[in-house]
């Protein structure tokens, strides 16, 4: 099973194709119908694992956002997190009743639950495709996002009795993001403040520290009701830009859980499906799926984007991007568990569609986005930092990596002009190390040990990150991180 699960990797990271496709095709291969013939049929163990595999993958996907990119997307991902998300569940959930049959109680539900997007998902297919800072930071800010809203409504349609009236549902999605955000904002500053000030006794406890502080923001955020996702991304997400010791391990840790999570939760899931009683709603789920590709989401981004002059080639590209992975089989699995009449074809038909469209979307995404132009090559690559504190000396040792594409090439180890208190120590460079030279002239894919003492550590790496975007001249072009000298 593991070296099925390992050659699954490999193969959607070459293939470009989301994983989810290839982890459920294992479960249902294993399951019912399939060469196991295991029969598994426990959806309430599954929706708790499940829940523990998103908190993984969110606190995987804050930790790798990068502040800068997400700041200007903020004011578009909230909106199309929220208004967006309503349109969506609106459209769909009208197709599904007008068009497929389904009762009203069924339709909202798969409305809300294909209305969250997955940010694994789309990024596996576009990570070899370089697009502008505002598209990325959108897609990535809106998918941590609106899980919170979407599994409140999901929750909501699938409690027995009537349905709550539409602004109850307004006021207590309002409350509980309200809650999970300050809770996540809280637990992510208190925790990086700690983790910066505090040595642990080995660095192997620094990437078990940071998820068990996301672990933490999840669990107070449900606790208060509030929305545990949204705390665990916010939280996760301040932890990845804090410049945390160890930062890139720390991120590398938190990639391996994140990977045996999708690869746990989505073999789970294809034990769960029953693939004979697929048949029957393969064309239902086809049908919706082409109101929400076709109908809804262009026009949820379309009215969500409305105030903020997007170009139209991005909101295209938006549109069809709207990839539906984890979270959407995941959420159908409440009302399964909360007994709701149909619950059963409800996920049979988000099965099909998530692997359908996925199957149409993923690999057409590439294309798009080089039809529409959108490639973003000009951008210098920002340097790889990791931090390691020297406790004993009061100093901490970086260790820089320079990139392709980094401005950095071809700068010479003076013109770093680094602060007083740091200094360049070592040259890695072709596997062979040396001592530089203030003349040394650095190259792409060097890397460099960097010294600086406590009170500028701060100050050097921003001088360092500085020269990585606008080379030598980084103080005249206004790139920042000036030293002084």
């Amino acid at each position: 099973m593991l070296l099925v699960a390992v050659a699954a990797v490999r193969i959607s990271s070459r293939s470009g194709l989301p994983s989810l496709l290839l982890y459920l095709g294992i479960g249902v291969a294993i399951g019912q119908d399939g060469i196991g013939n295991v029969h598994f049929d426990n959806a309430e163990l599954t929706q708790v694992i499940g829940y523990a595999a998103l908190v993984v993958i969110l606190a995987e996907g804050g930790l790798g956002t990068k502040w800068k990119e997400i700041k200007p997307a903020l004011p578009m991902a909230a909106v199309l997190s929220t208004a967006g998300v309503a349109v969506s569940v609106g459209v769909t959930a009208a197709a599904a009743h007008y068009w497929v049959g389904l009762e009203w109680r069924q339709a909202l539900i798969i409305g809300a639950v294909v209305s969250s997007t997955d940010a694994a998902a789309v990024f596996s297919v576009l990570r070899k495709v370089p697009l502008p800072a505002r598209v990325t930071g959108t897609l990535e800010a809106e998918s941590g996002f609106n899980d919170a809203p979407v599994l409140i409504l999901v929750v909501a349609f699938s409690t027995t009795g009537p349905v709550a009236d539409w602004y109850m549902l307004l006021g207590t999605i309002a409350l509980e993001l309200a809650i999970g955000a300050a809770i996540g904002l809280l637990v992510g500053f208190l925790g990086s403040f700690g983790l910066r000030h505090v040595a642990l006794p080995a660095s192997g406890l620094y990437p078990i520290a940071v998820m068990a502080i996301a672990v933490v923001a999840y669990a107070a955020g449900a606790m208060a009701h509030g929305s545990g996702f949204l705390a665990v991304y916010l939280a996760s997400m301040i932890l990845g830009n804090a410049r945390l010791p160890h930062a890139p391990a720390n991120r590398g840790f938190a990639e391996g859980l994140g990977w045996i999570a999708q690869i746990g939760m989505f073999v789970l899931l294809g034990l769960l499906v029953t693939p004979h009683e697929l048949i029957d709603d393969f064309w239902p789920a086809v049908m919706v799926g082409l109101a929400l590709t076709a109908v809804a989401r262009p026009l949820s981004v379309f009215l969500s984007l409305l105030p903020f002059r997007v170009p139209w080639q991005e909101q295209t590209l938006m549109s069809w991007a709207g990839l539906r992975g984890a979270v959407p089989v995941i959420l159908a699995t409440i009302p399964m568990v909360s007994g709701i009449e149909g619950s059963e074809k409800v996920f049979n038909i988000v099965f099909v569609l998530v692997v359908v469209y996925t199957l149409v979307q993923g690999p057409t995404l590439p294309w798009l986005a080089k039809a529409l132009r959108l490639g973003d090559s000009a951008g210098a690559a920002d340097l790889g930092v990791e931090s390691a504190p020297l406790e004993r000396l009061r100093g901490h040792l970086l260790s820089v990596a320079i990139p392709e594409g980094s401005r950095m090439h071809g700068v010479e180890v003076a013109e770093l002009r680094l602060p007083p208190g740091a200094a360049v120590t070592l040259v890695v460079r072709d596997d062979k190390s040396f001592v530089p030279s203030p003349t040394t002239v650095l190259r792409r894919g060097d890397e460099l040990l960097v010294v600086a003492t406590d009170p500028v550590r701060d100050a050097a790496e921003r001088r360092l990150r500085a020269v990585g975007q606008g080379g030598k001249l980084a103080g005249w072009l206004g790139t920042g991180g000036n030293a002084g000298r």
